[in-house]
């Protein structure tokens, strides 16, 4: 399988009040399998990793119907309240659907950087281990260390950080974002995606990038590197055949099988589906 490992679809009416403004005219629209398939067909990328992108139950459930719908998708990354009382079960629920396989709090727009940092996780934690799931971390650099204390508080979850951790690429910020990312690379639960690094540059610019897809590539090694798109978000900055075709690039041959397949495969447990 060639795997893309982060992509998104969404209906403007379900998302009123919420992310993408109209004035983001690229992404102003619904998007959906049928936008999704020529391109991958065209890429050659045989399946995908639909991520959530709302704080609600029902945008999970609004993936997990397309999941059913349309066997490209081979895994689901939603949603839901992780320091709710009630959480265990939830997730005890979620994992009974065969497409769910891990869950994405919206780090990146919680206001305390730190949440992630916080013992009453541990019941939905110890949930997501017992169910064989897994964790996606949208965070922003100034949550990595806070990331990091969670990381190494739960060994045998497996994390992977989404976008490089969304380095400030337009501002050209980069050793204390390699330092807190080599730390983080340092554990062996943790994983990184090839994602989102355009949209970040602000620009169709692949070579402005390099610096930091290089260092992902160095730190997490070819085992532990996920290629994703983060379709249709990508548009704001570049398109999809040239976001694989810059990875195809700087990755290794020997490597791509791994990266653009077997690794997602692997951390999501694809072989279930």
């Amino acid at each position: 399988m060639v795997i893309d490992a982060h992509q998104h679809f969404w209906l403007l009416k379900d998302r009123a009040g919420q992310w993408p403004p109209p004035s983001l005219e690229a992404i102003y629209r619904d998007f959906l399998p049928e936008d999704l398939f020529p391109l991958m067909r065209k890429a050659g990328v045989t399946g995908t990793v639909l991520v959530q992108t709302m704080e609600n139950a029902a945008d999970t459930d609004f993936m997990l119907a397309q999941a059913e719908k349309n066997d490209f998708i081979k895994a689901v990354v939603g949603w839901l309240d992780l320091k709710a009382d009630n959480a265990p079960a939830m997730i005890a629920g979620r994992a009974a659907h065969p497409a769910f396989k891990g869950v994405r709090p919206m780090l990146q727009d919680i206001a305390n950087i730190d949440w992630i940092d916080d013992v009453a996780l541990e019941p939905a934690v110890k949930a997501l281990i017992d169910h064989g799931l897994v964790f996606d971390a949208l965070v922003l650099p100034p949550h990595l260390p806070h990331l990091l204390s969670f990381a190494r508080r739960y060994p045998a979850l497996p994390v992977v950080i989404d976008h490089g951790a969304k380095p400030l690429i337009a501002k050209g910020i980069y050793a204390g974002w390699r330092a807190d990312m080599a730390a983080l690379a340092a554990l062996p639960n943790v994983h990184c995606k090839l994602s989102g690094l355009l949209t970040e540059r602000g620009e169709q610019k692949p070579e402005a990038v390099r610096p930091y897809a290089e260092t992902i590539l160095e730190l997490f090694g070819p085992a532990r590197v996920i290629f994703g798109s983060d379709w249709p978000v990508l548009r704001l900055a570049g398109d999809y055949q040239q976001w694989i075709d810059f990875c195809h690039e700087i990755i290794p041959p020997t490597d791509h099988a791994a990266v653009f397949g077997g690794n997602a495969a692997r951390f999501y447990r694809l072989s279930d589906r």
